[in-house]
């Protein structure tokens, strides 16, 4: 049975209390009229088995603000299974996909830098008002507790009923129904959750920030889909996204959105500073394919580009078929390879059972503008040109983002 797994990370920084840009979101944050709640970075983890067409999506977000109370909400395609997952499941996944310092004697110069990161902002959620008389029709197929989190499972036919469940059960949302009609179109099952600021860590100015625990959802879906679209309603102008994916091929996303406009000019400076005798049979191999694909690369970024103002390619930073050697990283009976404390080396078996052995592990940043935002994301087997990508990178090359 094959199994793709995908993990990502939505990460921002915050306005409100305390004076930073404003938060990014994968789900949606809901707090009263007055009060403030924001979302500095999110955390998640899917996975989907393609022959039973079950897919598991493990979110861990982060928040900080002044509401007394508030929740976030989660659509998923199919009626999920909720179940508590280990506290650093995501510390561990980052620790794990280190890149190792650049080979000595590989390159003749150790100097410079390709890309960067952007910017980012977003925003919160305010609103309220009485609840209509009309009672929204809206059914809680669901309600339970998960680790410290009180969630309710909600199915509904029209978006305007939902957009009145949310506002009735204190939900106070002042984003759009439109985009909860995109998903209520499609039939998907919307999971709201409640948290208690006043369990986390308290500030000087009175405020709180914490995470919750990662909490996994399970359930059917005929494809390997992530809600970008409902992201939308946390983000002013832009996010930026951190994708951790594994599977039985090394990942990509589609057309533009395509690693490989800013990995190839990137791969081909690094290779043009290597020694000849130095370079593996393989990156031999690959530099006649990236050489045929640059004219088409090139239009590809300029047509991006023009389309919408500020683009940036997603970047790839790890790449790996794990092997035997990974999981006795994981098990601790094979030394670490990597620069890290040892306390975080320590706690790696966490990820015993989620990573395995002979699938690739890939690792992709991308800042999303909001008009890139219509749709939501489907990965797809990682090519250049008709050639499939097997180029591994796990070690840094002198052209490598810092």
């Amino acid at each position: 049975m094959k199994r793709v797994i995908i993990c990502l990370t939505l990460m921002g920084t915050v306005l409100g209390v305390a004076g930073r840009p404003p938060a990014e979101a994968a789900c949606c944050y809901f707090s009263a009229v007055g009060q403030d709640v924001n979302q500095p970075s999110q955390k998640a983890f899917l996975t989907w088995d393609p022959q039973e067409q079950v897919e598991s999506f493990t979110v861990q977000p982060k928040f900080e603000g002044n509401a007394r109370d508030f929740g976030m909400v989660v659509p998923t395609p199919g009626r999920p299974r909720l179940f508590e997952m280990p506290r650093d499941f995501f510390k561990e996944l980052a620790v794990f996909t280190i890149l190792k310092p650049t080979p000595a004697g590989k390159f003749r110069t150790f100097g410079g830098a390709f890309g960067g990161a952007g910017s980012f902002g977003g925003g919160g959620f305010g609103g309220g008002g009485a609840a209509v008389p009309y009672r929204p029709r809206v059914e809680v197929v669901e309600s339970g507790l998960v680790g410290s989190l009180d969630y309710k499972i909600l199915k509904a036919e029209e978006a305007g009923d939902l957009y009145r469940w949310l506002k009735e059960h204190r939900y106070a949302f002042a984003g759009d129904e439109e985009t909860l009609e995109y998903y209520v179109k499609k039939r998907w099952f919307f999971t709201v959750m409640k948290i208690d600021p006043m369990q986390q860590k308290r500030r000087e100015d009175g405020t709180y920030q914490g995470s919750v625990s990662p909490t996994r959802f399970v359930f059917s879906s005929e494809r390997l889909i992530y809600p970008l679209r409902i992201t939308r309603l946390s983000v002013k102008e832009q996010t930026e996204a951190l994708f951790y994916i594994q599977g039985p091929r090394k990942m990509d996303l589609p057309g533009p959105w395509s690693y490989q406009l800013s990995w190839v000019p990137m791969w081909q400076q690094a290779m043009g500073m290597a020694y000849p005798e130095k370079l593996t049979r393989k990156e031999r191999e690959w530099q006649p394919i990236a050489m045929a694909a640059g004219k088409d690369l090139d239009g590809a970024r300029s047509a991006a580009a023009k389309q919408l103002s500020s683009w940036e390619p997603t970047r790839l930073e790890w790449a790996k078929r794990l092997d035997q050697q990974d999981m006795g990283m994981l098990q601790g009976s094979v030394r670490f390879d990597r620069q890290a404390g040892l306390s975080s080396v320590q706690q790696l078996r966490i990820l015993q059972g989620h990573l395995r052995e002979q699938l690739w592990l890939t690792k992709l940043r991308k800042t999303f503008r909001t008009a890139e935002m219509e749709h939501d994301l489907e990965f797809v087997p990682a090519t250049l040109g008709e050639k499939t990508d097997e180029m591994e990178y796990t070690y840094a090359y002198p052209t490598s983002p810092p």
